[in-house]
């Protein structure tokens, strides 16, 4: 299964009507005042960043403080090549849009996003520090002297980031120092040609993965024992330069090998357009087995460059003592590149020393010990509640014994 996401998938992507929030409007206006661009719409950030061993997503909305970056902004005279809208907010966060023109229409030709991790209020745990750049082109166009308008969704995908515009009133090379009354409606707005009731939007998380099961034998016996559902989050370019993420779910039916080794065990997975192999290693000095490298070989026939590959040897996850099995019914999320998040649901896992073909003593993922937490408490309060109930009781009874004393 593939499904097109806003962002690394496994995560709940919020919509932007969760969030919506009044317009703001952005001029840019010549040395004589006069404006050549103008822009109103609201909009959200969501992006996607890796947290030590995991990703994580950020989701900001475009806050009432945004404003016009004057010297990064221009209507495109002199030694400007193309008209710029650059909005600048919070701490080091910068939209920019730039405008380009034919005979007949306008476009946003490009869309760039910088934001900074080190902001640690939306990027809380980040790996990486400091202000990274992402762009896109868009679809943002509209007929020559005419105003964009779109009320619905606008989405942009970059790299790691989905940007969502919404109510937007846009128009550069403007005529007059107004929005013209004329307007160029987005394709989301027009009215469906078909009748009958909308068809439902695809979900934006996608159906967890099946469960498989691997056993990985060599010359000693059993060195991989397994029980999991995976699920590859990819991040790529297509052919018609949009940056996209989609998922991939690993299938029982996959055909699965491997290797056996005193300090690496490895497991293959794949079917005739992927091969996704898993590097198990361990830790003499502290008897630990852990996930220490992923590789992804595949095909993306949609892709600018079709042979996708990825890979990284330096992990440190699902992790548990040699002779005992790790085990989590969590979800988990392995950040292994820009490009590719593993998503683990449902694992339990031994690697190195397999008694009987059978787990170990199982070592459970701190994730798990969390939500354990959660009816613990519950069942504490309730029992609290009770013992208050019976001590008021027994002391209600024993006064109302006493008023019958004899006298």
């Amino acid at each position: 299964m593939d499904l097109l996401l806003g962002s690394a998938a496994g995560f709940e992507l919020p919509s932007a009507g969760l969030a919506h929030s009044a317009p703001a409007l952005f001029e840019v206006k010549d040395n004589n005042g006069t404006a050549c661009i103008m822009a109103s719409f609201s909009a959200s950030f969501l992006t996607t960043y890796d947290a030590g061993h995991v990703s994580k997503v950020s989701n900001m909305t475009l806050p009432a403080s945004a404003e016009v970056l004057k010297n990064s902004s221009s209507c495109g005279e002199k030694n400007a090549s193309e008209p710029t809208l650059a909005i600048t907010f919070g701490e080091g966060y910068l939209l920019k849009l730039t405008f380009t023109k034919n005979t007949t229409r306008y476009s946003v030709q490009h869309m760039y996003f910088t934001y900074n991790l080190s902001d640690t209020q939306f990027f809380p745990n980040a790996s990486s520090k400091g202000p990274d750049t992402v762009d896109s082109t868009t679809d943002i166009k509209a007929d020559i002297n005419k105003t964009y308008r779109c009320v619905s969704d606008i989405r942009v995908y970059m790299k790691n980031v989905t940007i969502v515009l919404w109510d937007a009133t846009i128009q550069a090379y403007l005529p007059s120092s107004n929005f013209s009354k004329e307007e160029t409606r987005c394709p989301q707005d027009q009215p469906s040609p078909t009748t009958g009731p909308p068809s439902p939007s695809p979900p934006l998380v996608p159906t967890n993965p099946s469960v498989s099961k691997y056993n990985v034998t060599g010359d000693n016996g059993t060195c991989l024992l397994a029980s999991m559902a995976l699920q590859l989050n990819i991040t790529y370019m297509k052919k018609d330069n949009t940056t996209v993420t989609r998922a991939f779910n690993i299938n029982p039916s996959d055909k699965y090998s491997g290797t056996c080794g005193a300090q690496l065990v490895t497991l293959k997975v794949g079917n005739k357009s992927r091969v996704l192999e898993l590097q198990f290693g361990m830790n003499a000095t502290s008897s630990l087995f852990f996930l220490q490298g992923v590789q992804l070989n595949m095909t993306l026939p949609d892709a600018i460059e079709p042979t996708f590959s990825t890979s990284n040897y330096s992990l440190k996850a699902l992790q548990a003592s040699v002779g005992n099995s790790y085990k989590c019914n969590s979800e988990e999320h392995i950040f292994v590149s820009k490009a590719l998040a593993l998503n683990v649901f449902s694992v339990q896992v031994q690697a190195f020393r397999v008694e009987s073909d059978r787990f170990g003593s199982v070592e459970e993922c701190v994730q798990d010990g969390n939500n354990m937490l959660i009816p613990i408490a519950v069942g504490g309060a309730l029992a609290g509640l009770v013992l208050i109930v019976l001590i008021a009781y027994l002391i209600g009874r024993k006064r109302s014994h006493a008023g019958y004393q004899t006298i």
